[in-house]
């Protein structure tokens, strides 16, 4: 491999941690940014010449915080002597902290508190750690909020402004404060991993990078919080979803439904682990949480052999007592499709068209693609037809946009 493609890997797999140690290195995320680019440009001019350094982390660290410290000292020779105060010594604190393992490691979960500080409005929080501890694009952010990209790009620029504004620390919190600043967390890593597990756009069905971090993310959490029971329940929803990752796609790339899958290649290694943590997390509190209830509708899938012999009765009571936790059309729809299997298409048709009839998820693809399934099975192919080209229309992701125009062929 050459340079430029090692620094193209280096990047992909490690600048996020590079940057969150930046951050806590140089207190802004701007200035961490600027010389997270620095450094990367530093590389592509200096490794031809010298060769890749044995860490190369801890190199583009280092070169991007002593970079930062050099434009400081640049800027200080054209600032007022009284008006210097401490910026010109910014970063200059913590020399060896690159080479910390422990401390480098943790520096994405400090950044992760500090982007979901109770400071920031919720979308705030989950739009600044989406695109600053996981590199989303403002664009994929965008996507997942169903909100326009100017908008979230403004949200991510306020955002960054309270952090610095209001002095935010960029720590763990203590022990008393975990409590309430664990929702937003949560809610961040889901979405993250949702990302990589069904990526909103693209030529890939997933994205593995991002689940594989969603994951490692969560296990931080729990080994910090171990008797948080919905900290558990998301890693043990993550992890059963994610054993069916080599099942949900041919080597060709195209979706391959749950019914559908060769459940031989499902990872029995991570059903088994998560199955332990939806078990402990339902000890652990006597009423559980929205992310417990779905790892339990997603070991309850985990163990059928077959998908008829999936307990869908099972699967429904579950949505039943996630609707009453959490109540959202979402979740409603999900319920719909378990109905569907339960009683029949034309039962999870009835529940889909009185959610449409709302005004609810008209512009969510999975509600029209759902609904041209229930009509596909019933035999109402004009109706079908008609579902399958609306999800198209919303469908950014290539596979998916394949399978629908597969279904659309076979009607």
């Amino acid at each position: 491999m050459d340079v430029p493609e090692t620094v193209a890997r280096v990047y992909e797999t490690e600048s996020r941690r590079v940057l969150a140690t930046l951050i806590r290195l140089l207190g802004d995320f701007d200035t961490a940014e600027e010389a997270l680019h620095d450094a990367f440009r530093a590389a592509l001019e200096q490794w031809p010449r010298e060769g890749v350094p044995a860490n190369p982390r801890s190199w583009l660290v280092s070169t991007g915080r002593f970079k930062a410290i050099d434009a400081r000292r640049r800027m200080k020779r054209f600032d007022a002597l009284d008006d210097v105060g401490e910026k010109a010594d910014v970063g200059v604190i913590d020399h060896a902290a690159w080479a910390d393992a422990e401390s480098v490691e943790d520096d994405r979960l400090r950044l992760i508190f500090s982007c979901c500080h109770p400071a920031l409005a919720p979308e705030a929080q989950v739009a600044l750690t989406l695109r600053e501890v996981c590199g989303l694009t403002t664009e994929e952010i965008a996507r997942a909020f169903l909100s326009p990209a100017p908008t979230l790009a403004q949200r991510i620029v306020r955002a960054k402004g309270k952090i610095r504004d209001a002095k935010i620390p960029y720590q763990v919190p203590e022990a008393n404060e975990l409590g309430e600043r664990l929702d937003a967390v949560l809610r961040v890593i889901y979405l993250v991993f949702n990302e990589g597990y069904a990526a909103s756009s693209g030529t890939a069905l997933t994205r593995g990078d991002l689940s594989a971090e969603a994951i490692r993310l969560a296990r931080l959490l729990v080994e910090l919080m171990p008797d948080e029971p919905e900290a558990s329940g998301l890693l043990a929803l993550m992890l059963l979803h994610e054993s069916r990752r080599k099942a949900r796609a041919t080597p060709e790339g195209d979706v391959i439904l749950l019914d559908e899958q060769d459940r031989s290649l499902w990872n029995r290694e991570q059903i088994e682990e998560g199955s332990r943590l939806v078990e402990r997390a339902l000890e652990l509190r006597r009423r559980p949480g929205p992310y417990t209830i779905q790892a339990a509708i997603a070991a309850v899938h985990a163990q059928a052999t077959t998908s008829a012999g999936t307990d869908w009765s099972e699967i429904v009571g579950f949505y039943d007592l996630l609707l009453a936790r959490e109540p959202s059309p979402v979740v409603e729809l999900n319920r719909a499709v378990a109905v569907a299997m339960r009683d029949g298409p034309a039962e999870g048709l009835r529940i889909v068209d009185a959610i449409l009839a709302r005004g609810q998820l008209t512009d969510y693809r999975l509600a029209h693609a759902a609904r041209a399934d229930f009509c596909r099975r019933l035999g109402k192919t004009r109706d079908a037809r008609a579902s399958y080209e609306r999800a198209l229309m919303l469908t950014k992701q290539e596979p998916e946009r394949r399978f629908l125009e597969r279904r659309l062929r076979e009607l």
